[in-house]
């Protein structure tokens, strides 16, 4: 089960953390991508943290803001969003599978066969 939570308005500059809760999954196997899709538009890759984190990938429009990480036991992903802005307004999706590497970018989503409901995010003043 991958469920998502944390969304929620924050105003432009501000940060906010989503979390993203993987039962049943390994994170040491599995790969873990945050997506992120806004009104009309396409589902895009934001954020992707390689089993055991040994690589980490991110969006062009996100490095330096977002970054993706794990909490100790590797049962939940963190995507701590810094300095947003209301082009980051959109809903965020978790997803994990053993085939998602984060070597390439972006994300094959048709390798991925977990994921979450999502979460909005909305930035605005």
């Amino acid at each position: 089960q991958v469920e998502e939570s944390g969304g929620g308005l924050v105003q432009p500059g501000g940060s906010l953390s989503l979390s993203c809760k993987t039962s049943g999954f390994n994170l040491d196997y599995y790969g873990v991508g945050w997506f992120r899709q806004a009104p009309g538009k396409e589902r895009e890759g934001v954020a992707c943290r390689s089993s055991r984190g040994q690589v980490t990938n991110y969006a062009d429009s996100v490095k330096g803001r977002f970054a993706i990480s794990t909490d100790d036991a590797k049962t939940t992903v963190y995507l701590q969003m810094n300095d947003m802005t209301p082009e980051d307004t959109a809903r965020y999706y978790c997803a994990t599978d053993a085939r998602l590497f984060c070597s390439r970018w972006p994300m094959d989503e048709r390798l991925i066969r977990n994921w979450g409901q999502g979460t909005q995010v909305t930035v605005s003043s």
